[in-house]
C-alpha cells in the first residue's frame, strides 16, 4: 500500500476503475486531471500493489472541518484480486493515514443494495448508516449501476471507536437476524422465492430488511426486477429511519437489522 502521484501510476488507477465499473468512456469513475489535482493537493490517492501490478486503488479528500474529517470517494479492487482482503487493507491504510493527520471520522456512501458491500462497511468495519440519499449521483449509466437510481447510504467511520478498533484488528460487528426475529423483530422487507421484493407492514421497534443475493447481475438481466428492489428498499429504508429507527447492523445472509434510537442522536 503507498501513495501515488506520478501521472503514469495515476493513469493505472483511472484504467482500473474503468475495468471495474465499465463506464461510458466519455464519464470515467475519475477523471486523471482530477486525480492530479486531488493527489497534488495532499489529498488521499492510494494504491495496493501486486509487485508493480496495481490491483486496487482508493481516493478521498477532506471535509469540512479540513483538519477533522474526510470524505471517502471511490474505492476498488481488480478482480483479479478479489478473496485477498485488499479492500480490507486498504481501508486500514486510509484509517492510519487519516489519523496520523489529526482526522477522526471517515464518510463513504455505498448503493444499500449490494448485499457483500453492505456486510463489508457495516459488519467488518464498523461503520455506522446515518442518512438514505435518493438518486444521489444521478444517472451513472455504467456496467455496475446500469441506468438504475443511485440510492446510497452514508456511513461514518468514527476512527478512535473501540468498535472501530476491534473491526480493524479483525473483529466482525456481530449482527444475527435470525436471533432477532426469535425476539420479535419484524419482517418489513422479504424476498420471495423467485426473488421478488415482498413488502411487510413496519410495526415494531426492531426490524429486519432483506437484500437480493445479487443485484449487480440482477440489474444486468432483469433491469425491471433490479429496478423494483431499488422502490422498495427504498421506501422501507427512508420511513424506517424518519421514525426514529436506526441501522443497527448487517447480516451476511442479506438482512439488514434496524432498531429504534432510545437515545436522542445515538446511531450504530
Amino acid at each position: 500500500m503507498r501513495e501515488v502521484t506520478e501521472i503514469g501510476e495515476l493513469e493505472a488507477v483511472n484504467r482500473l476503475y474503468g475495468t471495474i465499473w465499465r463506464p461510458d468512456p466519455s464519464s470515467p469513475p475519475v477523471p486523471l486531471d482530477f486525480l492530479r489535482a486531488l493527489a497534488k493537493a495532499g489529498n488521499y490517492v492510494t494504491g495496493a500493489f501486486d509487485g508493480p501490478r496495481l490491483v486496487g486503488a482508493c481516493v478521498g479528500f477532506f471535509g469540512p472541518p479540513a483538519s477533522e474529517a474526510m470524505h471517502s470517494h471511490i474505492a476498488g479492487v481488480s478482480a483479479a484480486a478479489h478473496g485477498r482482503s485488499v479492500g480490507f487493507a486498504l481501508k486500514l491504510h486510509q484509517r492510519a493515514w487519516a489519523m496520523t493527520r489529526g482526522v477522526s471520522e471517515i464518510a463513504w456512501t455505498f448503493d444499500p443494495l449490494v448485499s457483500r458491500n453492505a456486510y463489508f462497511n457495516l459488519a467488518k468495519l464498523a461503520a455506522g448508516a446515518t442518512e438514505y440519499l435518493t438518486d444521489f449521483y444521478g444517472g451513472m449509466h455504467d456496467g455496475i449501476n446500469g441506468y438504475d437510481d443511485t440510492d446510497r447510504l452514508l456511513v461514518r467511520w468514527s476512527l478512535h471507536t473501540p468498535e472501530v478498533a476491534a473491526a480493524c484488528a479483525g473483529t466482525v460487528r456481530p449482527c444475527d437476524a435470525e436471533s432477532e426475529r426469535r425476539r420479535g423483530a419484524v419482517v418489513v422487507l422479504a424476498c420471495s422465492d423467485d426473488g421478488l421484493p415482498v413488502p411487510g407492514v413496519p410495526d415494531g421497534d426492531m426490524l429486519l430488511v432483506a437484500v437480493p443475493p445479487d443485484i449487480t447481475s440482477l440489474r444486468a438481466a432483469e433491469p425491471e426486477r433490479g429496478r423494483l428492489w431499488r422502490t422498495a428498499l427504498r421506501e422501507v429504508l427512508t420511513a424506517a429511519m424518519a421514525d426514529g429507527l436506526h441501522i443497527a447492523g448487517f447480516d451476511k445472509s442479506g438482512w439488514y437489522v434496524l432498531k429504534r434510537d432510545t437515545t436522542e442522536g445515538q446511531h450504530a
